[in-house]
């Protein structure tokens, strides 16, 4: 694999180094390509030939998504971002008075609000602490075990200390005790690899605009077949229902697969420049990818560690992701952010840290010279 000939896909390689990839991540122009490739169509025939110029690219889009997860096309739903997602399951499940979601304090507020939103329903959210940058697996054992808990709600990976959390792990634990599993993935699809049919999990969502490499604006959510008909929608359309096309019929039966999430008209466009960027993911592939940022993660760690910095997620067998959260030394984060972006490097300040991300088609040249900046 040629990484440096894959930076021609970013011409934001020619401006500035761009490390946040867990923020807003460019969009590739496999993306843009495709993205102006539905505008042509909408500007030139509009809705003329709708099932041709659209629906086939979205269900084609649609199975390139589940296979990026390991899901059948089946369970994938179309969703505007994350936070869509994880509402659908937060406002779809049948809550009882009593009912107990876990998650931790380490999480995005999209992982916590949906859940907390519940408390007039009479569902107690469980807010776990993390212990340096990752949750302790006994501290989810213990709340697991009690059998208010319905749910577990936990990021694939950290968004602040970049701490990936063993999802093969928590799914054994929560198959153990009857509890459904909630991952908010946005942080690894996209550079980890990452299979749905091989671990337990329930619901999945992630939006592209981060390691994606997509728009804003357009993700996907996995809802495990088995538990389609047990999670009612918000928002009952057009779109959604079993008899979908048939615009003479007022029939709320839902479709049958998790198109039952897809009230109403897609965005298209989103759809068609996910397209873009999941197929440039798939040919590069997603196990190559993984090796790749975490090499060049890597890199950095010890460039830091030379330079005296402090690490703040783990860095432990398992543990490591893309995501580099560190202080140098007084130096506060929100200071250190600025300084690199005047000399070209873009960075975010999350958790009282600094936080790099590299993707594939960053180098270690770039990382080096981060380094010498600093």
């Amino acid at each position: 694999m040629s990484w440096e000939r894959t930076r021609s896909f970013f011409p934001v390689t020619e401006s500035v180094v761009y490390l946040n990839h867990a923020g807003v991540a460019p969009v590739s122009t496999r993306a843009a390509e495709a993205l102006e490739r539905y505008l042509a169509e909408a500007t030139r025939h509009g809705a003329d030939d709708y099932v041709a110029r659209y629906e086939r690219e979205i269900e084609r889009v649609r199975g390139r998504c589940a296979r990026l997860i390991g899901a059948s096309p089946d369970e994938v739903a179309f969703v505007q971002n994350t936070t869509e997602g994880l509402g659908i399951v937060a406002s779809g499940l049948d809550w009882r008075r009593g009912d107990r979601v876990v998650t931790c304090d380490l999480e995005y507020p999209s992982n916590v609000l949906p859940w907390k939103s519940l408390a007039p329903r009479g569902v107690e959210t469980l807010v776990l602490r993390g212990v340096e940058g990752r949750l302790p697996l006994d501290s989810v054992a213990e709340a697991l075990r009690s059998p208010a808990t319905r749910l577990l709600a936990l990021s694939s990976v950290e968004f602040g200390s970049g701490a990936r959390n063993d999802l093969a792990r928590l799914g054994e634990l929560c198959r153990e005790h009857g509890v459904l599993l909630c991952v908010d993935a946005i942080q690894s699809v996209g550079c980890l690899d990452l299979d749905v049919s091989s671990l337990a999990i329930d619901f999945l969502a992630a939006d592209g605009h981060k390691w994606m490499l997509s728009v804003e604006g357009c993700g996907v959510f996995y809802c495990a077949r088995r538990l389609l008909e047990q999670v009612t929608p918000r928002v009952v359309g057009w779109s959604n229902v079993a008899s979908r096309g048939d615009y003479d019929r007022y029939d709320l039966t839902l479709s049958e697969t998790a198109t039952r999430f897809e009230a109403g008209s897609p965005n298209t466009g989103g759809i068609f420049a996910l397209g873009g960027a999941v197929d440039l993911l798939l040919e590069l592939g997603v196990p190559a990818i993984e090796e790749r940022v975490l090499d060049l993660s890597e890199q950095l760690v010890e460039g830091l560690a030379r330079r005296g910095a402090r690490v703040l997620g783990p860095r432990g067998p398992g543990e490591a992701s893309p995501i580099v959260s560190f202080v140098l030394g007084d130096e506060a984060p929100e200071d250190t952010v600025v300084r690199l972006r005047e000399r070209g490097f873009l960075t975010a300040c999350r958790r009282g840290g600094v936080r790099a991300s590299p993707h594939f088609y960053n180098t270690p040249a770039e990382l080096d010279a981060l380094l010498e900046t600093l």
